[in-house]
């Protein structure tokens, strides 16, 4: 049975630095709990490591939609069965909402019981507090890609004005 987890902040950064901030995957370890790492392998493409409940995972994670300042969504490849998507909404030049929402299937009697118990409701609220907090304190993003991908294909490529 698979488990959704939807959770919301606003964000005092215009709606460009959030996003931007929020495409630098490898950044994720820094504000979201339970990841090791990111590894950015192409425009589509990441590689996750995960220890959650002392469990540890690994797997892809393919992007299916990417549009700047909009939105982000992706779904894993393989065994792990994962997906998502970030919306990224301007309140004002300088605030914006960020809604996330992921699905999963928990596996085994550690994540299944977490879900229960809604841990990972209450994890995915600490991890948007915590991106919130990140980017806020930079006041700018520590870089950017500003393609665009459709279907897990590429249209667009990166703003060379934004590589920080």
């Amino acid at each position: 049975m698979s488990t959704t987890v939807t959770a919301s902040t606003d964000v005092d950064v215009p709606v460009r630095v959030a996003y931007n901030q929020w495409t630098q995957f490898e950044s994720f370890p820094e504000f979201l709990g339970g990841v090791d790492s990111v590894e950015q392998i192409g425009d589509t493409l990441t590689h996750w490591t995960v220890s959650i409940a002392g469990v540890k995972r690994e797997f892809d994670a393919e992007i299916g939609d990417q549009v700047p300042d909009d939105h982000v969504a992706w779904r894993s490849i393989g065994e792990v069965v994962h997906h998502g998507r970030v919306r990224f909404t301007p309140l004002s030049p300088d605030s914006t909402r960020i809604d996330l929402e992921i699905e999963w299937e928990p596996e085994g009697f550690v994540e299944q019981a977490g879900a229960a118990l809604q841990l990972d409701d209450m994890q995915v609220k600490k991890d948007l507090a915590r991106f919130k907090d990140f980017i806020e304190d930079r006041e700018r993003s520590s870089g950017a890609w500003r393609g665009e991908i459709h279907g897990g294909e590429t249209t667009s490529g990166t703003d060379p004005d934004l590589r920080i």
